[in-house]
């Protein structure tokens, strides 16, 4: 009898890459995690290791929950839109979604929205009643809707750590009148072929999640402890990109039910790496275009590069993603754009080399911190020499 199952792949040239891959998950307290990596629109490596829950083995079909590399995949989809003429990047978002246009925002245009600059980075206590409302988004969507803008918008960014997936999902539904989710299965996950892009999980596909670990921690205290401290700080905008209860309603099976993009994306690191595939690739895999050339300058040119008031420091910010350095740099430019998730998943492209790369992992964070670590830096950086090396020779 023969096993049918899926096999893991790699090229030979990105051998050092899958080793350093492979040392991230040796014991089973390292959870688990996939690699997949394109270049010039051929996948190049397919891997993956550790355990998806105690016990289980990561499998071929494991997805994993990858918080803001959500924010790519959204941001992708409301490019096709704009391609397509159905949205203009320097017009008010009030334009297609009336309700926006109060409390001081119809001059907001959709080119700040995707660039954090919109004053809506607040999630805690926007809505009155229990914690649980969180998973009613058609009722978080409106209240952003409602509510006056952060002044600061005016000046820079301001991370909208959640709020910019309600708020960009949105702009979709009202431009295209679908269903989110309908249209990201037939504008980007259909035609790739790249099927595991959810942020409303199939009921039976859920048993392919593997839960992510340990629980959510500010500083080594509770989130809600940590919350009230950055509250304190100049971070204090940072604690309110997140509603109270958080770590537990991002545990909760619920989250699965509802459309989330800025944090309950649901992947497979093979699907990330095929779309941002695609855009490392002037904009087509396969012979299916998924954006023009000249859209992928427009959208991965750097519009923000000032303080951003909830992160507290420079953020690249690109029309819905940043710039993803691929070394310690300061004279060479940041060729790649991408998004990177609380705990450690990410996902971008470089068109400089060519190379795309997905990460996904369910342990959130490192032994210190589950909020992230260097590891898809690392692995960028490794998969960027070898992609380099590769266009040298």
């Amino acid at each position: 009898m023969t096993d049918s199952s899926p096999k893991q792949f790699v090229d030979r040239r990105y051998a050092g890459l899958v080793a350093a891959f492979d040392g991230l998950f040796r014991r089973p307290s390292d959870g688990g995690g996939a690699l997949a990596v394109y270049q010039h629109g051929v996948p190049v490596v397919d891997v993956w290791a550790g355990f998806a829950r105690p016990g289980q083995p990561w499998r071929h079909d494991t997805v994993a929950m990858a918080y803001s590399t959500g924010k790519g995949v959204v941001s992708t989809l409301v490019h096709r839109l704009a391609e397509r003429g159905l949205l203009d990047y320097d017009k008010p978002v009030g334009t297609y979604w009336p309700e926006f246009a109060c409390a001081g925002k119809d001059h907001i245009t959709v080119r700040g929205l995707l660039t954090h600059r919109a004053g809506l980075h607040r999630l805690r206590d926007l809505l009155p009643g229990p914690d649980e409302r969180f998973f009613d988004d058609a009722a978080v969507t409106s209240a952003l809707a409602a509510t006056t803008p952060d002044p600061r918008h005016r000046r820079t960014s301001g991370y909208h750590g959640i709020s910019y997936g309600h708020l960009t999902a949105e702009l979709v539904r009202r431009v295209t009148g679908a269903d989110f989710t309908e249209v990201l299965r037939t504008e980007i996950a259909e035609p790739l072929g790249a099927d595991e892009l959810w942020f409303r999980v199939p009921e039976d596909e859920r048993d392919r999640i593997a839960p992510n670990f340990p629980r959510l921690t500010v500083a080594g205290m509770s989130w809600e402890s940590g919350s009230r401290l950055l509250a304190r700080t100049r971070l204090a905008a940072t604690a309110e990109t997140t509603p109270r209860g958080f770590a537990d309603l991002v545990s909760d099976a619920r989250i699965h039910d509802s459309v989330m993009p800025g944090v309950n994306g649901v992947f497979s690191a093979r699907a990330l790496a095929r779309m941002y595939g695609a855009l490392a690739n002037g904009g087509a895999i396969d012979g299916v275009r998924l954006l023009e050339q000249r859209t992928i300058g427009a959208m991965a040119r750097r519009q923000v590069f000032s303080p951003d008031y909830v992160l507290a420091l420079r953020v690249p910010w690109a029309l819905g993603y940043h710039g993803v350095p691929m070394k310690p740099s300061r004279t060479e430019p940041v060729s790649a754009f991408g998004h990177f998730g609380l705990g450690g998943s990410g996902a971008f492209a470089d068109p400089s080399t060519g190379m795309a790369l997905g990460f996904l992992t369910n342990r959130l964070g490192g032994k210190l911190t589950p909020l992230g670590d260097a590891r898809l830096a690392r692995l960028g950086a490794l998969a960027h020499h070898f992609a380099k090396t590769d266009r040298h020779r």
